[in-house]
């Protein structure tokens, strides 16, 4: 990555309070030292203050430490949420963040000693127990998130304009052309998985800005696709004006807890992810509601592993606190548990493509970092791109690690 580290003027207080201050946390920062040479010895990891140490030969990841002493407070004070502001901040950085954070995550179970592994759940974060996505609080977290602004988000996607797992097709180059025809052919595969063509009255559960409804009015189906962010409503009701297709599609400002009526095929792409544990049973319960007897709901999740899932499902994170707050990734064990108590749905198809997701958040972080001016421009400031780059990278280490998967799960309702 090439953004600088913002000095500490540049810290906004106000707009990052968490961030322009260090926790007070001596005692336990000596303890996180300790911990960090631990960790880093388990991983492979090298740690160094010298600010110019360049990736070591033989592929060991480097973490060069700006400030060492506020690095390991936050660390101490915040575990993962610490690591993740100490970046925001400029205390750390690497010659390859995805590198190191793909070594730091194959390791996961590693880095804290045994015996202390139970103490993660005294002296981290958790979340609150009033942490549900209820309707207000629904709208919130996607607007936190999606309402950004639609020319940001214009910068690093590709021309479709998709913010989910691509699906490539073979090797080949990893650019935005090529993450632009992945696009196209994961929205083909979930369309035909779900027999979208002339006629068919198809619900999308989830907007985004408008892709996946402009590709099915261009199939002859019938569409109406929900979402909860005014931002992408505006933008995809223009895309399909302009594409001619607003005749065949509506686009609805709605939560999907309060659509009715019952439609030939249902998708939804990467949206069970903001649902919350709590309303998994309400939206699998709607899925099956709203799909006719007979009919095919087409589902993409990130998805982890089960006992991964139920070991940090009351974990506050720093992606909960700064990029997707309300939400908790499911395994595909839980998908099958709630299909098996709340619908009469029975898998059909699955398709697992983890690494393609890294490679779409490879493009989408290089366009990111290249569009630096332009994000200053539409007033983000430094702190908030490294918020984003590290947010990409991290992401992209969970998918190279395995830590973390993408499907496409295709289910049929009973007739």
């Amino acid at each position: 990555m090439t953004t600088m580290s913002p000095s500490p003027a540049a810290v906004d207080a106000h707009r990052w309070p968490d961030v322009a201050r260090v926790p007070r946390a001596r005692l336990r920062a000596t303890v996180a030292r300790a911990l960090g040479r631990y960790a880093a010895h388990r991983a492979g990891v090298r740690i160094t203050e010298d600010a110019a140490a360049a990736q070591e030969p033989g592929g060991v990841p480097v973490l060069r430490l700006r400030d060492p002493d506020a690095f390991h407070s936050r660390l101490a004070a915040g575990g993962l949420v610490g690591l993740g502001e100490s970046y925001m901040a400029g205390e750390w950085d690497s010659p390859d963040p995805v590198a190191l954070l793909t070594r730091l995550a194959e390791h996961y179970t590693d880095l804290v000693p045994r015996p202390l592994q139970p103490l993660r759940h005294v002296t981290l974060p958790r979340r609150g127990r009033g942490d549900r996505n209820t309707r207000s609080a629904a709208r919130r977290n996607i607007g936190h998130h999606y309402d950004l602004s639609n020319d940001l988000f214009a910068l690093f996607l590709d021309r479709t304009m998709t913010y989910s797992s691509a699906l490539f097709e073979g090797p080949g180059p990893r650019d935005p052309e090529s993450l632009a025809r992945a696009q196209e052919r994961k929205i083909d595969r979930l369309l035909d998985a779900v027999g979208a063509g002339p006629g068919t009255t198809l619900l999308e559960i989830g907007t985004g800005w408008g892709s996946l409804a402009l590709r099915a009015a261009e199939r002859g189906a019938r569409v109406t696709t929900v979402t909860l962010s005014a931002e992408q409503r505006d933008l995809a009701v223009r895309r399909l004006a302009e594409a001619g297709a607003g005749g065949s599609a509506e686009v609805l400002l709605r939560d999907y807890r309060d659509v009715d009526g019952e439609y030939d095929a249902v998708v939804s792409v990467e949206m069970i992810e903001a649902v919350g544990e709590y309303d998994w049973p309400t939206y699998f319960s709607a899925l099956d509601r709203l799909v006719r007897p007979g009919g095919r709901v087409g589902l993409q999740s990130i998805t982890m592993d089960h006992e991964l899932m139920r070991a940090s499902r009351h974990s506050y994170t720093w992606m909960h606190k700064y990029i997707f707050p309300g939400g908790l990734i499911p395994s595909v064990a839980e998908i099958e548990r709630q299909l098996a108590d709340r619908t009469s749905m029975k898998v059909v198809g699955r398709l697992a493509f983890g690494a393609d997701y890294a490679d779409t958040l490879l493009v989408w972080r290089r366009s990111f970092d290249a569009a630096a001016e332009q994000v200053d421009a539409l007033g983000f400031d430094p702190v908030f791109r490294r918020m984003w780059d590290f947010y990409l990278a991290y992401c992209e280490a969970g998918f190279r690690s395995g830590l973390i998967d993408v499907e496409q799960i295709v289910m049929e309702r009973a007739r």
